[in-house]
């Protein structure tokens, strides 16, 4: 019995010993050894940083610059490497004026890392702190787009996210172009070089965008519509300057608009472009695109009269009437265009035939998107329209005619409206001229929508309404100028009013080109309800001449109209 409880003894003082053994060397590898592993395991966890290669850079037409990367420095502490911690607060308390209570606070923090301590300091202040040569103390660097023209073309590229991801515009639809591929990084070293983004020469940075957007001209456009929103009184307003020989996007400003750098203060709804995001009833601009319809199946001529003794045409119990009632008795069908003559246009649709006037406009687009290479493009409600079309309703096509109750994106109505005056083509518009050096080419939609005789018609009748009509303060000396006045009433629906009908806002609008007879460029210039004008003659017209005034001197296009220099 006795040594019974010896051998159980003896085994319990191995046990007890051997245990002793293992905790002392557990608290010595925790404490005595402790911040030797704990950088090892740093130093492992390191090893599996993802590095992002660069985004790519945007540049407008000719290279100025949109969309860059910036490496903004930030400040952080590492708690483990402060031996003074006391001390370095209050040195650098004074450097970059916060508490030292605070800096204590975020030095003190056992087991962290690393603290942010600022972030968006300044370059000279970044190196003012890695001057003072303080331990645990680290300058580390953040890529941040930035947007250098700020304001300018700011719908057209959008901006990033806080998560880098692109928003809106160019940013949004090129996204994965523009951004830049990734590698696991082995083999570092210094635990906090990650937060230095040290170039990786096997990162694959992102392709770089240079665009058809022209930035003097974009500049200018967006200039003369805040002046023109200002003047007239309109709640905001857009122009759209296209290339009408290939869909290429010259300049699309928009007021109001935002910063990108700043997007953080500014409404959310100036993040949209109203170009391809909003849709509006054309009105009056809508109208040469029906006439050329009906030119070139031949069942009106320019010369063609129609006897309005009206002012209105009767469809059951509606009535669809001429601006101010009026009743221009016998008049041709140029007429019809300079006075916007609503039913004159009517009668030249109705010769078409319904059936022939809802395939041009399948050819012309309008049921479709334009396919525009920026992100968020909507469809119209013509869907509804297309349906309303096919009960063949006399009334629906009556107004559809001249350009009320068919909704369309500005950016559809002009690309349509370039088919007419360029010879018949449809083009794709984009705004993305090259990916790297890669060219990108542009691209038909549809081909022969009506003829070369057509057009040339077509823009013969739209000089007349310049030299004649609503549009003569489009006028410029030396140059033909074609174009088309339109104004619209907002309906209820546009407003977010559940109502039928159409309130008493008003979109203007003016639709033109030059030189009409050889197009360089077309125009569409768009206010919002202006209150102090309310046709479009005296609003949209003036801001269209002073910004192709400028293109013409900027191209340095030459006269076409030697008759009118010799006036």
């Amino acid at each position: 019995m006795f040594f019974k409880d010896c051998r159980i003894n003896f085994l319990v003082l191995i046990v007890f010993l051997v245990s002793l053994g293992f905790f002392y060397r557990l608290f010595d590898l925790q404490i005595n050894e402790g911040n030797y592993y704990k950088a090892m395991a740093q130093g492992q966890q390191v090893n599996l940083i993802e590095k992002q290669g660069e985004r790519g850079i945007v540049y407008f037409k000719g290279k100025e610059i949109l969309a860059i990367n910036n490496k903004e420095p930030y400040l952080f502490v590492s708690p483990e490497e402060i031996k003074e911690k006391e001390k370095t607060a209050k040195i650098l308390s004074e450097v970059i004026e916060k508490e030292e209570s605070l800096l204590l606070d975020l030095m003190s923090k056992e087991g962290s890392f690393y603290n942010i301590v600022e972030k968006n300091i300044t370059k000279e202040k970044a190196e003012e702190i890695n001057n003072l040569d303080l331990a645990g103390i680290y300058i580390g660097y953040e890529n941040k787009r930035y947007y250098p023209a700020e304001k300018t073309a700011s719908q057209i590229i959008g901006f990033i996210n806080q998560e880098g991801i692109g928003q809106y515009g160019l940013e949004r639809y090129y996204d994965e172009t523009l951004r830049g591929k990734s590698k696991i990084e082995k083999k570092e070293k210094n635990p906090y070089s990650f937060l230095f983004n040290i170039s990786n020469k096997d990162s694959i940075d992102g392709s770089s965008l240079e665009l058809t957007i022209d930035y003097n001209i974009q500049f200018m456009a967006e200039k003369i519509l805040k002046n023109g929103v200002e003047l007239y009184e309109a709640e905001g307003g857009e122009i759209i300057v296209m290339d009408p020989n290939s869909g290429a996007i010259i300049a699309m400003a928009q007021f109001p608009n935002f910063d990108p750098n700043n997007y953080g203060n500014e409404s959310i709804e100036y993040f949209q472009n109203s170009s391809i995001q909003k849709i509006f009833e054309p009105g009056s601009i809508f109208k040469p695109i029906t006439m050329a319809m009906a030119l070139n199946e031949d069942v009106v001529t320019p010369e063609t009269t129609y006897n309005d003794n009206l002012g209105y045409v009767q469809f059951g119990t509606y009535r669809v009437s001429n601006f101010s009632n009026k009743a221009w008795g016998e008049i041709n069908m140029t007429k019809v265009l300079e006075g916007s003559v609503n039913t004159g246009v009517i009668f030249a649709e109705k010769r078409l035939g319904h059936q022939k006037f809802y395939d041009y406009l399948d050819k012309f687009g309008l049921f479709e998107k334009t396919e525009i290479d920026l992100a968020g493009e909507v469809f119209s409600k013509n869907s509804e329209l297309k349906k309303a079309l096919e009960k063949n309703i006399d009334v629906n096509f009556a107004t559809a005619s001249f350009g009320q109750g068919i909704a369309t994106t500005p950016l559809q109505v002009i690309s349509a409206f370039s088919s007419i005056v360029n010879g018949g083509t449809l083009y794709k518009p984009y705004v993305v001229k090259k990916i790297n050096d890669e060219e990108i080419q542009s691209e038909i939609k549809e081909k022969n929508i009506i003829s070369k005789e057509t057009s040339l018609e077509i823009r013969n009748m739209l000089i007349s309404v310049v030299e004649k009509g609503f549009g003569h303060l489009a006028q410029i000396e030396g140059y033909n100028i074609g174009g088309k006045t339109g104004t619209s009433q907002v309906p209820y629906t546009s407003l977010g009013i559940n109502k039928s009908g159409y309130s008493e806002n008003t979109w203007q609008t003016f639709m033109g080109f030059a030189p009409a007879l050889d197009p360089k460029f077309i125009i569409l210039v768009k206010l919002d309800n202006s209150k102090k004008i309310k046709t479009s003659e005296y609003s949209a017209v003036p801001i269209f001449n002073e910004l192709s005034r400028y293109i013409i001197d900027y191209w340095q296009i030459p006269p076409d109209n030697n008759e009118d220099l010799d006036k």
